[in-house]
């Protein structure tokens, strides 16, 4: 069992209402959920199917999908791109990086989508977000955007 949570799963309090909305104390508590949470945190950039996941539970793909959303308070889709909104929440705070960049390297594969699920998560779109965290460095980069 797990100890604690992956660094990038505990970065999901940042996100506005989540610490409330999820039971992340079921990753630590169910075995099939924490080698999940492990993978998926080490490959969230990267495209990652219900189906991989299932299969890393060792559960069939229609039970994982009721079982996770039964213990974790979401679906594993929605769950998925929350992470992926967090990341990038934390690519923002630390790097100059375009917006673009940010999408890709949080494992969005568009911007509209993430602009969309960023600002469905965080209430503010990732511009607004980032001049908050950064003010200094949206000037510079507004015009590479």
């Amino acid at each position: 069992m797990l100890t604690h949570l992956h660094p990038l799963a505990s970065t999901l309090v940042a996100v506005p209402g989540l610490a409330q909305r999820f039971h992340h104390e079921a990753f630590s508590y169910y075995h099939r959920l924490s080698a999940v949470l492990q993978f998926v945190t080490a490959n969230v950039a990267t495209p990652i199917s219900l189906g991989a996941a299932a299969k890393l539970a060792g559960l069939e793909r229609k039970y994982f999908s009721a079982f996770f959303h039964s213990k974790v308070g979401a679906t594993f889709t929605e769950w998925v791109r929350i992470l992926r909104v967090s990341r990038a929440m934390e690519l923002m705070r630390h790097h100059d990086y375009s917006i673009v960049r940010i999408a890709f390297a949080a494992g969005f594969r568009d911007v509209r989508t993430f602009e969309r699920a960023f600002k469905r998560c965080v209430g503010v779109s990732p511009r607004a977000y980032r001049a908050s965290v950064r003010p200094e460095h949206d000037k510079c980069r507004e015009s590479h955007d």
